[in-house]
């Protein structure tokens, strides 16, 4: 990606990353696939490990079932070199979308910046904020309506003070209409 975390559209680029969050009864670790267009989380999966079917896939199946209009091969998965993102469970899941995968270089977190960003604000606005968290079932409901506020009344400054929702409800708006 060479660190060029832009899109010209919706569904054309995501980034996905892990982070984790310590509860009274061990770690949670939470995944997120962000459309990089509008900022909105995609996909997003909470769970008690962080093997491969357990959540990164977990996250993937959801952003492809609400991500909405994806576009064929032009879509790009951009995540760091995690063994979850390069396992062949995950590959081949990538592969079977049609969607190309893209990793950064290994130990440099600024090749997954606005994945590296997400996971902050996520851990500032919500964990840090609300916490003690006493298990993975509370973080995984308290991180479901985070994602809901994040995707529908956040503002966002590299969006000009909109929230993703407005700004993919504003590209779709301006798109000439087929008729085809």
């Amino acid at each position: 990606m060479r660190r060029n975390f832009r899109a010209q559209a919706p569904g054309r680029l995501w980034v996905a990353d892990i982070t984790y969050v310590r509860t009274l009864s061990g770690f949670a670790y939470t995944a997120f696939v962000v459309d990089v267009f509008s900022r909105k989380i995609v996909g997003v999966a909470t769970r008690s490990t962080m093997r491969t079917d357990a959540l990164p896939m977990e996250a993937l199946e959801h952003a492809l079932t609400t991500a909405g209009r994806i576009h064929g091969n032009q879509l790009i998965h951009h995540s760091d070199r995690g063994s979850q993102y390069v396992s062949l469970k995950y590959s081949t899941a990538l592969a079977e979308s049609g969607i190309r995968p893209s990793v950064g270089t290994v130990g440099d977190s600024y090749d997954n910046a606005l994945a590296e960003t997400v996971n902050g604000l996520y851990k500032a606005e919500l964990i840090h904020a609300q916490g003690p968290w006493t298990s993975v079932g509370e973080v995984e409901l308290a991180t479901l309506r985070w994602v809901h506020w994040w995707n529908t009344k956040r503002l966002h400054e590299a969006l000009d003070y909109a929230t993703p929702r407005e700004v993919e409800i504003e590209y779709y708006l301006t798109q000439p209409v087929s008729m085809g």
